[in-house]
């Protein structure tokens, strides 16, 4: 066989060359100047105060707008900032209203790591170590963050140990809400779950009895005994509790209104609700009796 075609013959029987590889994309880089975008964002005097006052730690930046605070809040905002020392920065008005969507910022803004979700135990946990029976507000599809921030209000102002979200169809903890709370958020436990169901079951096996917001419910809330054990239900607007999650409930509350034309919406039935809660705490008994479900101020269970 000649060289040539022997040539050939080892050419034919070789692999193909391997096409070089093609040089990966390059992640897209900020622009230059542009700041990274924080974990979440606070606005308003409340909020931010809350959120030194609760969670220095947590506090990355504070933002202010010159000679837009009272000079008392100023003072106390910077010698928190300063104590923590969290980093500082003047900003155009114009840069805090982009923050805040458009929120009511009042010259102040802070951003923050990110939120501190805890689990459904820690809040019972916060219960025990306050020597009281526990009182978890569950909150089912409420998908308006305002919504949330105003129960989350409530449920600090009147006794409540902790808030619990589903992760699915439902606000969490945003600047919105943070605002609505009045910094409420960084001062009450918040935990959300995957299962709401499954959270309802588990709490009653740690002694809290179940009772949801229905306005179709058999149990007036006046002549409900509400002072033991208790995890109050509230579900979204319109469409209320779903009808799994309210499955799960031990007795279902009614509260009454003057007119058959009448309604309540999430925040504002949720705070009627902590309210007579609170009351009946604070006086050692409940008013009435709710039939085969009491609610008493001893351990629950059930069968």
């Amino acid at each position: 066989m000649s060289r040539r075609r022997a040539d050939r013959a080892r050419r034919a029987s070789s692999p193909p060359p391997r096409a070089p590889a093609r040089p990966e994309a390059a992640a897209p880089r900020r622009p230059e100047g542009e700041p990274e975008a924080p974990a979440r964002v606070v606005y308003g005097i409340h909020p931010v105060l809350a959120a030194l006052r609760a969670r220095p730690a947590e506090v990355e930046r504070l933002l202010l707008v010159q000679g837009a605070l009272p000079a008392r809040v100023a003072g106390e905002l910077l010698s928190r900032a300063q104590a923590a020392r969290v980093r500082m920065e003047r900003v155009p008005r114009e840069r805090l209203a982009s923050l805040s969507g458009g929120g009511v910022h009042q010259g102040v803004a802070a951003e923050l790591r990110s939120y501190p979700y805890l689990e459904v135990a820690d809040l019972l946990a916060a219960a025990r170590a306050a020597g009281a029976a526990p009182l978890l507000v569950v909150l089912d599809g409420i998908q308006d963050p305002h919504n949330l921030g105003a129960i989350v209000r409530s449920a600090h102002a009147l006794g409540a140990h902790g808030v619990v979200l589903g992760r699915d169809r439902a606000a969490g903890v945003s600047a919105a809400a943070a605002k609505a709370s009045a910094g409420a958020v960084e001062h009450l436990g918040v935990a959300r779950v995957t299962n709401l169901s499954r959270a309802l079951e588990e709490l009653k096996r740690e002694g809290l009895w179940v009772a949801a917001a229905d306005p179709r419910g058999d149990t007036e809330l006046w002549s409900a005994r509400l002072d033991g054990p208790l995890a109050l239900v509230v579900g979204a607007e319109g469409a209320g509790v779903r009808p799994g999650v309210l499955g799960h409930a031990d007795f279902r509350l009614r509260i009454p209104v003057a007119s058959a034309a009448g309604s309540l919406n999430a925040s504002v039935a949720a705070g009627v609700l902590l309210a007579e809660v609170a009351r009946q705490r604070a006086s050692g008994t409940g008013l009435g009796s709710t039939g085969g479900a009491l609610l008493t101020g001893g351990s629950a269970s059930h069968k």
